[in-house]
């Protein structure tokens, strides 16, 4: 089969856009061809039995768009919203998608496409005789509610689409929600992380340490991983931390975004102890930081889904996290613990229940429960159902 992707953010940086290559990945594997296009303000390199068709923003080439490619919120590579885009860009970034889809239509023939998000890639994806389904990732539904700009772009993409899948049970409440006379559409099927890039390594700590720029030992190592805006609480994570007090006990914060600046501001003024800024980093760096680090925090007021909860499960690491969302379908008292939203002082008390060991964690079990759940290649089967069906159902 052929399966032409379409995202509105590149492959890294954001949840759907690393959703969309470890669908791409585990596609290929069982044999398929898959064709991704996606929004990019860097050169892209070649990936090895996938086909990339990038559109380009920021200037980069002769043809790009002179913006930077438009988010919900904001990612590590770009804090231009959806919102800030004036008429003529708005007309550029939907011109632009049209013709990279149109080109992909003709040279690549797809048997269905897969969009991410309710939103402008489908509706521009509804005008080809081509069936489609789409992933909601929670925050094109944000945004459908946030202003109705948009709303007839997600109407058509939605009122168009064969199936819908949503990645959480809050996520699908959602989209029934919003959508009432699409819910027979509706589907559950959560997102899936890529073993190869997330599990258990030998690490040692000082060197690892060292290698990002700290000098000093720490017993103990608490992470956040993710885009720095305001739905991810960070600011309740340096808070949490900062109750807690102690010099043993270090904070790595991984990530990029609109607020990078003013939550270094935030930790400095609050005078938290310890805590460090990576900025946007590898997998691999990821990976490690996982593995020498005693519980990963995901502290987000908002979270469809929340990737990177299993991909630090994946690497043995617990995770404390807010009680909403999508979270809540993944984190068991094996696991992890919750706290409750917008709460740093439960936060705190959490952190100390697990830094302190009064809970303790079993890591080869967290690693395997995350691999017997929510590895990609578990999913996909089931995603090739829906494309079947899709296709059977159009009549193509």
């Amino acid at each position: 089969m052929r399966i032409l992707l379409l995202n509105h953010f590149p492959l890294s940086g954001s949840g759907s856009g690393v959703y969309t290559m470890n669908i791409a990945k585990s596609l290929v594997k069982l044999g398929h061809e898959v064709c991704i296009i996606m929004p990019e303000n860097q050169k892209v390199k070649e990936i090895q039995d996938i086909k990339l068709h990038p559109v380009y923003f920021n200037g980069i080439t002769p043809d790009a768009l002179s913006f930077n490619f438009p988010c919900f919120t904001t990612h590590p590579r770009s804090n231009m919203n959806f919102y800030d885009l004036n008429l003529q860009e708005l007309n550029e970034y939907i011109n632009a998608f049209d013709k990279a889809i149109k080109e992909e239509v003709e040279a690549f023939r797809p048997d269905i496409i897969h969009v991410g998000h309710i939103w402008i890639l489908g509706h521009l994806a509804s005008k080809y005789n081509i069936p489609y389904v789409i992933t909601t990732h929670g925050t094109d539904l944000l945004g459908y509610m946030k202003s109705t700009r948009y709303n007839a772009f997600a109407e058509s993409a939605i009122k168009n689409a064969s199936k819908v899948i949503t990645i959480s049970n809050e996520n699908k409440k959602l989209v029934e929600y919003l959508f009432p006379q699409y819910k027979d559409k509706c589907t559950l099927l959560p997102k899936g992380y890529d073993v190869s890039k997330f599990f258990i390594k030998e690490v040692d700590k000082s060197k690892f340490l060292k290698s990002i720029g700290i000098n000093d030992n720490y017993n103990k190592i608490i992470t956040y991983v993710g885009k720095f805006t305001e739905i991810k609480g960070i600011d309740i994570l340096i808070k949490a931390v900062t109750l807690y007090d102690s010099d043993d006990t270090l904070t790595v914060l991984v990530g990029d975004g609109k607020l990078f600046e003013k939550l270094k501001s935030i930790s400095k003024i609050l005078e938290a102890k310890n805590v460090v800024f990576l900025g946007n980093q590898s997998p691999d760096l990821i990976c490690d930081l996982y593995n020498i680090a005693d519980v990963s925090v995901v502290p987000s007021r908002s979270e469809a889904f929340g990737l990177v909860v299993i991909e630090a499960l994946a690497c043995g690491l617990p995770v404390i996290g807010s009680n909403i969302g999508g979270i809540k379908d993944i984190i068991n008292d094996d696991v992890g613990l919750f706290f409750n939203c917008n709460d740093y002082h439960d936060l705190k008390d959490k952190l100390k229940l697990v830094l302190e060991e009064k809970i303790t964690f079993d890591k080869n079990l967290i690693a395997n429960y995350a691999e017997d759940k929510f590895s990609q290649d578990k999913f996909t089967n089931k995603l090739m159902e829906i494309y079947e069906e899709s296709i059977k159902k159009s009549g193509l």
